[in-house]
């Protein structure tokens, strides 16, 4: 087979491989953070160089406006796209460069942007720590090194497949410039036969997946004012509202006994899990008490809506969570005030087919309707993204079993999970494709939180399996 030279240049390189990601990580691409804008445009020129490496017409392409610009977008093509004879599907392969902020910079065991290699924990081998090193740099990595591998052993440009990459710098900070971009360039896209992200995990260690379903998100933040200045209380307290009280009052009542939330119509067009789903996901045997035990919690903790195990309520149930609360004095020693007014960051982790701009209207109904005498409340927006859940049988989907199958030794798991990442609805809403979420991550791998890793094994394991599925998925 043609990638046999390819998998054997993996292999040869496998240091390489390594170095390259390493200095990728170095580049603190904080895309929440203007103070990093110029690491972040560093750290797409990285990716921009190692797609033109690799055989690709690479760019970056400005976000935003002239008032306020974004980051920019990574846009590469393989040659074939533009040929008419070329066979097999146009494939889109989303990623993102952005990274996290890394505090608190006190709980990391090393510095965040200074990656190092260690023993991998409990496992045989070795990962890499550093703020990115799953996401979504190592991943997005493992496929740059197939194409390089395919370039340098000799083979054609991606196997000879039709793909068009787009790497966000904004995946961290609410996607803001990403479906404008996509409108702007439609013409560019909108042959793409089915996307391809990079951005998800594995079953555990040994099983590979395929993610099919991802929740949407309605993410807000909620303000109670009540006075026009913070009060002494002493002499106000018992006479007037006090915001923060009152604000964990209404918040309270966001669920009822059983763990249900309790918005009107929260739950009306959540699409029933099916019999087989439940008999699949039972059939993976997982274990809910040991993942209790490795975030340091008891059995009893398995808590959540009445009626669904913890796979069940994590693939197929939404969720209200809230994220945040501040309010009055909260420094060292004692300052007995009531406050003027009272915050909370509320998220809402939707599943398919619920509209997350129908949940957000639908919550701040629901706190309008519980306001607190004398009090007002102010209601923010920050972002939101669809669910997505896509078909399990398709021939691409098929294409990416075989090649998980051929790289791991393993069939693949078919999963989904309760992270987000709302460019797969955009891009099923605004460019009518699906998405194939193949990613390599693991559990542990501490994403979003300090000491994150990416495992080597999985690293190689996703440059192994795509270079396999350019092959499988240009088999037409």
């Amino acid at each position: 087979m043609p990638s046999e030279a390819a998998l054997k240049w993996l292999e040869s390189n496998k240091q390489a491989s390594v170095d390259r990601l390493v200095g990728w990580l170095k580049i603190p691409s904080v895309s929440t953070d203007p103070a990093y804008r110029d690491q972040c445009r560093a750290a797409a020129t990285w990716a921009a160089q190692r797609l033109t490496e690799a055989g690709l017409a690479a760019e970056l392409v400005p976000t935003g406006t002239k008032e306020k610009p974004g980051h920019p977008i990574v846009l590469a093509t393989t040659p074939t796209v533009h040929d008419p004879n070329a066979k097999g599907p146009h494939v889109l392969f989303y990623g993102h460069y952005d990274v996290q902020p890394a505090d608190p910079l006190n709980l990391w065991e090393s510095p965040p942007f200074e990656p190092v290699i260690k023993p991998a924990k409990g496992a045989v081998g070795e990962h890499i720590v550093a703020r990115g090193a799953v996401d979504d740099k190592g991943q997005v990595a493992s496929f740059l090194e197939a194409l390089l591998a395919w370039k340098h052993s000799g083979g054609p440009i991606a196997g000879g497949l039709k793909i068009t990459v787009m790497l966000e710098g904004e995946e961290e900070s609410g996607s803001v410039n990403l479906e404008r971009f996509v409108t702007d360039h439609r013409s560019r896209l909108e042959s793409c036969d089915v996307c391809v992200i990079s951005d998800t995990g594995m079953y555990d260690r040994q099983t590979p997946a395929i993610t099919y379903g991802v929740r949407g998100l309605a993410y807000t933040e909620i303000t109670l004012h009540a006075a026009n200045r913070d009060l002494h209380s002493g002499q106000w307290g018992g006479r007037c509202p006090n915001p923060i009280s009152e604000l964990t009052k209404v918040l309270a009542g966001l669920w009822d006994k059983d763990y249900r939330v309790t918005i009107p119509g929260f739950y009306d067009s959540v699409r029933d899990l099916q019999p087989s789903e439940r008999a699949a996901w039972k059939a993976l045997g997982f274990d809910q008490v040991k993942a209790l035990a490795d975030i340091g919690m008891p059995p009893e903790a398995d808590v959540g809506e009445k009626g669904y195990t913890a796979l069940e309520r994590e693939w197929a149930r939404p969720t209200a969570e809230i994220n945040g609360i501040w309010g009055g004095y909260t420094g060292a020693g004692a300052k007995t005030v009531i406050p003027a007014h009272a915050s909370a960051k509320v998220s809402f982790r939707l599943v398919a087919d619920q509209d997350p701009e129908k949940i957000r209207d639908a919550f701040f109904t629901w706190c309008k309707a519980r306001t607190p005498a004398g009090c007002r409340w102010e209601l923010t927006d920050h972002h939101g993204g669809w669910p997505v859940t896509v078909p399990t049988k398709s021939p691409m989907l098929d294409a990416c079993l075989r090649a998980l199958k051929a790289a791991s030794g393993r069939d693949a798991a078919l999963i989904k999970t309760g992270g987000s990442i709302p460019v797969g609805g955009l891009l099923k809403s605004a460019l009518g494709i699906d998405t194939i979420f193949m990613g390599f991550g693991l559990d542990d791998d501490r994403v979003h939180s300090p000491n994150e890793k990416f495992e080597l094994a999985c690293f190689r394991l996703g440059c192994r399996t795509h270079v396999l599925a350019m092959e499988e998925l240009g088999r037409g």
